[in-house]
C-alpha cells in the first residue's frame, strides 16, 4: 500500500497593505511594488490533528484595546499571555509553532514567491461591459444597443437561468493573487515588498503565505 504523502507545511502572516512604490533592480530595471506592513503576529493558539483533526495556527495581528473584544475573545488572549489583537485569522496547514511565539516579516526571504488574499475594492452597480468584459455593440447605423445586454436566452423557460452573467454588484469579494515575489524585506520596519499588485484597498487587511506556485522567479 502506498504511503500517503505529508503536506507541505505552509507559512503565513497577517498584515496591512501601505501602498505601491517602485525599486530599482540591480540590472538597472524599474519593479512596481506593493508595500505592506507584514506582522509582527503572534500565534493565540493551535490546532492538532489529535483533538481538532487538522493542524493550524491562530494569527493575531493589529494591537486593539481588550474593552472591544467580545468576553469570549478577551478571555482567550488573557489565557494565552499576549497582548489583545483586532485580527485573529487561522493558517491551515502551519507546523512547528509555539503558542505566544511572535512572528515577524522575516518569515519570507528575498526572491520567494507568496500568495495574497484580501477584500477587493467595492465598485458598486456596474453594467456586464466592466464587470464581465462583454463586448459593447455597434454605435453606428443607429443603433441603439451600444451598452445593453442584449438576449439573454430563451423564452419558453419563462425564467432566468441561475449564473446568467448580468448587471449587477462588483468587487468587495476575497481575492487571492498567486505568484507575487517578494523583492525586498525591511526587517526594522516590518514590511515586505511585493512585486506587482496586491488586491484591496490602502489600509487594508491582507493574508500573506507561501505561494502553491512551483515555479521560481517572476
Amino acid at each position: 500500500m502506498a504511503k500517503k504523502k505529508s503536506a507541505p507545511v505552509k507559512k503565513g502572516l497577517l498584515g496591512r497593505k501601505l501602498g505601491m512604490t517602485q525599486l530599482f533592480n540591480p540590472d538597472g530595471t524599474l519593479s512596481a511594488v506593493t508595500v505592506v506592513e507584514a506582522g509582527p503576529c503572534r500565534v493565540l493558539d493551535l490546532r492538532t490533528e489529535e483533538k481538532d483533526g487538522y493542524a493550524a495556527a491562530r494569527l493575531a495581528f493589529g494591537p486593539v484595546p481588550a474593552r472591544r473584544l467580545s468576553k469570549p475573545l478577551a478571555g482567550e488572549f488573557k489565557k494565552a499571555g499576549i497582548e489583545p489583537a483586532r485580527q485573529v485569522i487561522e493558517l491551515r496547514g502551519a507546523a512547528g509553532l509555539q503558542a505566544g511565539e511572535e512572528l515577524r516579516c522575516d518569515v519570507f526571504a528575498e526572491g520567494e514567491l507568496v500568495d495574497v488574499t484580501s477584500s477587493s475594492k467595492g465598485k458598486g452597480f456596474q453594467g456586464m461591459v466592466k464587470r464581465h468584459r462583454f463586448s459593447r455593440g455597434p454605435e453606428s447605423h443607429g443603433s441603439m444597443n451600444v451598452r445593453q445586454p442584449g438576449s439573454i436566452g430563451a423564452t419558453d423557460a419563462a425564467r432566468v437561468f441561475k449564473g446568467v452573467k448580468m448587471a449587477g454588484h462588483m468587487g468587495a469579494a476575497r481575492t487571492t493573487v498567486q505568484g507575487l515575489k517578494v523583492l525586498r524585506v525591511d526587517r526594522d520596519r516590518n514590511l515586505l515588498l511585493l512585486h506587482g499588485s496586491v488586491p484591496g484597498a490602502y489600509g487594508s487587511l491582507v493574508m500573506i503565505r507561501g505561494s502553491v506556485k512551483q515555479k521560481a522567479g517572476r
